[in-house]
């Protein structure tokens, strides 16, 4: 029997969760996992509440031709790590020393390096989160540990990161 890694499960059920997203750009799922519990998820969509891309019948980013990874200021979504965090905070839910797994596709199906975004990343270590995990667009699993960003920022400034969100994306 092939039984799955537990890496493997949490990514599977991210990548499902993201299927709930509203950005026309991505379907990306989030799952933070603590005491081999999950304790919240989130995936990409607009703010409780208000109107989303699929209700308007447009992206906004997209319009203005702004790259992945760049201006989410101009965007009507909370990504899906945020939103995991998020839910945590409004049930209540420690995540403290949780792994977050992240995981999903662009809108179109394809295979893209799921590497949070510099706003995610800052939200990731302020929350205290252990480990994240996600997939490439080479269909690997990439094991993080938030401490090794920490160390990273500490030394470098963070626009020195070897694995940025967007970079595979806007490679055409």
């Amino acid at each position: 029997m092939n039984r799955k890694t537990k890496e493997e499960y949490y990514l599977n059920l991210a990548k499902t969760i993201g299927q709930r997203s509203t950005c026309f750009r991505n379907k990306l799922g989030a799952i933070i996992v603590r005491d081999e519990q999950i304790v919240a998820t989130g995936y990409i969509g607009a703010p409780r509440k208000t109107k989303d891309c699929i209700e308007r019948n447009n992206c906004l980013r997209r319009e203005l031709n702004i790259p992945h990874g760049q201006r989410y200021e101009i965007c009507r979504s909370v990504h899906a790590e945020q939103n995991a965090i998020i839910n945590a905070a409004r049930a209540g839910v420690s995540i403290l020393g949780g792994d977050m797994y992240l995981s999903g596709a662009t809108a179109e199906g394809k295979k893209l390096d799921t590497f949070p975004c510099f706003i995610c990343k800052k939200m990731i270590i302020n929350a205290g989160l252990k480990k994240f995990i996600c997939t490439t667009k080479d269909g690997e699993i990439k094991i993080f540990l938030i401490e090794d960003w920490v160390k990273q920022w500490q030394e470098n400034d963070l626009v020195d990161d070897e694995d940025q969100y967007g970079v595979d994306q806007n490679k055409k």
